[in-house]
């Protein structure tokens, strides 16, 4: 948003002998020496914690508004406010009076002078820290990010993604979708876009919370974030931009309370599959739909008009079809996907973990044939028999008529129960490799012996009792290893973790050579 308020309080001009030492990203709050979350005031340049930390900087603004006893106070007194702060970490402004983030600039651009400051205070305390680590490592053999793979060293780096408050959810699925290798390279070929024009061309954008600005991209903030992770250079990319403009567009996940990991996925995939179809910040639509169409003729999946990268990859086709009970009238309808949501049956949902001995084990395979299987619709999904005329009794079965070339397969954990949604925390056995598809096919006489093979690529776990707490997690395999992503902190682990994990999404990569593989 515009705000009214920086002529009076934004006073501070680049000087590195008001800054403390150090980057900024690290500067500690001068009232409890919190290094997170530091602000930075644009009045004073004293530096406070978040508002999510211990709130100094937000008591910094509100004492500096307390009125002063003495009443021959000047002018320049009345006027100065502490209303204004800088995140030392994304560089972005806020305004406490106004209660949003800020766009604009002071006339003598002095917001950006600031801002290009603390970049260069980052990136030098950054080069400095890195000969540093250099210097360390050619003298120590032992580095604790280097791994020996078949007898060689190499570095390992995954980049983790900062939590901004509750915001695990999504940055599992970021981290699962960055490693699906042939959609996430599609993001980061795109040509970078500058969203503003004018004063601000050329300059980095920073995005409102407000209503009242609609000129972003998500496509543009999906690209950039993408671009920050796997390329080593650091070991947590905050995600803040893209927090900002998911606000923006897609007002169910405004706020700091925990989401559904599942429900944010389809947001994030549909408003992709949306923007790409119209074109985006100068890119046209043709261009666009050109580069999605060289990804494979043959496997479009049109959801909502044309197809995109989205529907290329993640696209699929289900045939549904009912049975009338009473006349025999069959219907057929073919419905596009992006992922199957799959129930746990009812008789496996006591068995919690994978050793527990009461009880067979619950597989991938059974919720599948739990998803295909005719059944019986209840007396509340009645069919409209167009041959009897008014609803009746009748049976349903799904077919996969066209398999995507990445299956997401979701596992229905979160059930309502009279007014509350629990959590089924039933362990289920899913195969790492091998996941063959061909019986749930509508024409499986016509798919290739390889075709219906898929690989297990990434993993979003949740930890806890209910939806909307507990914690997200991701396991993604890249470059032959798999490594577990837990907001900043990103470890390498085994591939019998990973099998123990309580699935909650599973991202299967169709599989494109012909080894033998275990199927399932």
């Amino acid at each position: 948003m515009e705000c009214p308020h920086l002529g009076s309080s934004v006073c501070i001009a680049p000087d590195s002998a008001k800054f403390p030492q150090g980057s900024p990203s690290s500067w500690c709050c001068s009232v409890c020496r919190s290094n997170k979350s530091p602000w930075v005031c644009l009045t004073c340049s004293s530096v406070h914690c978040g508002r999510y930390v211990n709130g100094h900087a937000k008591k910094h603004y509100e004492d500096a508004q307390i009125p002063m006893t003495n009443h021959k106070k000047t002018e320049k007194q009345e006027k100065v406010q502490h209303t204004v702060c800088m995140d030392c970490s994304s560089y972005s402004t806020y305004c406490y009076r106004c209660d949003d983030f800020v766009v604009n600039d002071t006339k003598l651009g002095l917001v950006q002078k600031v801002r290009e400051h603390l970049q260069n205070l980052e990136n030098s305390a950054f080069t400095s820290d890195r000969h540093r680590k250099r210097k360390l490592l050619e003298s120590s053999s032992l580095n604790s990010k280097l791994l020996k793979v078949n007898g060689s060293t190499t570095a390992l780096c995954a980049t983790g993604l900062r939590n901004l408050g509750n915001t695990c959810f999504m940055n599992a699925i970021l981290q699962s979708l960055s490693n699906i290798q042939q959609f996430c390279c599609y993001f980061k070929e795109l040509p970078a876009v500058e969203l503003r024009n004018g004063k601000t061309a050329g300059r980095r954008t920073y995005h409102t919370r407000s209503q009242g600005d609609n000129n972003v991209s998500l496509v543009e903030e999906f690209r950039k974030t993408l671009c920050a992770l796997w390329q080593g250079s650091q070991t947590a990319f905050s995600p803040e931009s893209l927090f900002y403009v998911v606000w923006k567009i897609m007002p169910n996940f405004r706020g700091y309370q925990q989401q559904d990991a599942h429900e944010f996925m389809r947001y994030l995939l549909d408003h992709l599959h949306l923007e790409l179809q119209g074109g985006f910040n100068g890119v046209s639509r043709s261009v666009i739909l050109q580069e999605s169409s060289n990804l494979s003729a043959s496997n479009k999946c049109c959801i909502n008009g044309a197809s995109t990268v989205v529907t290329a990859i993640f696209g699929g086709i289900l045939q549904n079809e009912v049975n009338c009970l009473i006349c025999g009238t069959e219907s057929r309808k073919f419905d596009p996907f992006l992922d199957l949501s799959l129930d746990i049956p009812s008789q496996f949902r006591n068995k919690r973990t994978k050793n527990q001995e009461s009880g067979p084990m619950c597989t991938l395979r059974d919720c599948l044939r739990s998803f295909t299987d005719l059944e019986e619709l209840d007396e509340t999904e009645l069919y409209m028999c167009h041959k009897c005329k008014k609803k009746q009794k009748s049976t349903k079965k799904f077919w996969i008529q066209k398999l995507p070339k990445v299956l997401c397969l979701h596992l229905k954990r979160f059930h309502w129960t009279a007014y509350l949604r629990n959590k089924v925390d039933t362990y289920v056995e899913f195969p790492l490799r091998g996941l063959d598809m061909k019986c749930y096919l509508l024409e499986p006489e016509n798919s290739g012996p390889e075709s219906c093979l898929y690989d297990l690529v990434a993993v979003v776990v949740h930890h806890g009792s209910g939806v909307g707490s507990g914690h997200y997690t991701a396991y993604a395999a890249h470059e032959g290893r798999w490594f577990h992503f837990n907001d900043s902190t990103v470890t390498l682990t085994d591939e019998e973790t990973v099998g123990k994990a309580k699935a909650y999404i599973l991202f299967y990569v169709e599989r494109q050579a012909k080894p033998g593989a275990e199927k399932l």
